[in-house]
C-alpha cells in the first residue's frame, strides 16, 4: 500500500486548511480525510465542537457558501470525524501520518459514498441533517 502523502505533506495539508491557504483544487475526499485524520491525531479534544468552524471559514476563505445546500455538513462531518477516531485507536504506536492515511483511504471511508451505508440519501441530503446532526437511518454508525 503505496501512501498517497508523505507525512510532511499531511502536516502541511492540515495547516493549510487551517489558514485557509489551500488551493480549492486540493480539497479533495482523500485530503479531507487526510487532514482529519492529522487534526484527530494532534488536537484532538474538543475537535467535533472547533470542525464545523474550521470547515465554514475554510469554504468562505475559497469563494464557497455554507448554506442549506452548499458546504458544510454538520452530520457527514461528525459522521466521519467519530469513524477516523476509532479508526485511530487501532493504528499501531508510531506509525507515520502517510503510512495511517494510506490505511485509512483503503477503508470504506475511502469512497465518498460510505456514509450511504447508514444513511438513505434522501435522509443524508436533506436541509435537516446538513444543519445538524441526524441519526442514520439504514445502520447504526457504531457498526463501523
Amino acid at each position: 500500500m503505496t501512501a498517497p502523502y508523505t507525512d510532511a505533506q499531511i502536516a502541511d495539508l492540515a495547516e493549510r486548511l487551517l489558514d485557509h491557504s489551500l488551493p480549492k483544487a486540493q480539497w479533495t475526499h482523500a485530503a479531507h480525510l487526510t487532514a482529519t485524520l492529522r487534526l484527530v491525531r494532534t488536537r484532538n479534544e474538543g475537535l467535533e465542537r472547533d470542525m464545523p468552524g474550521i470547515i465554514r471559514a475554510y469554504n468562505v476563505a475559497v469563494g464557497g457558501v455554507n448554506d442549506d445546500h452548499n458546504g458544510y455538513h454538520e452530520t457527514i462531518t461528525q459522521a466521519y470525524l467519530a469513524a477516523i477516531r476509532a479508526f485511530v485507536a487501532t493504528l499501531p504506536a508510531g506509525l507515520g501520518d502517510g503510512e495511517a492515511a494510506a490505511r485509512l483511504l483503503a477503508t470504506p471511508m475511502g469512497d465518498k459514498a460510505w456514509p450511504l451505508s447508514f444513511w438513505s440519501r434522501e435522509r443524508l441530503f436533506s436541509v435537516e441533517a446538513r444543519r445538524g446532526w441526524v441519526a442514520p437511518d439504514l445502520a447504526p454508525l457504531e457498526a463501523v
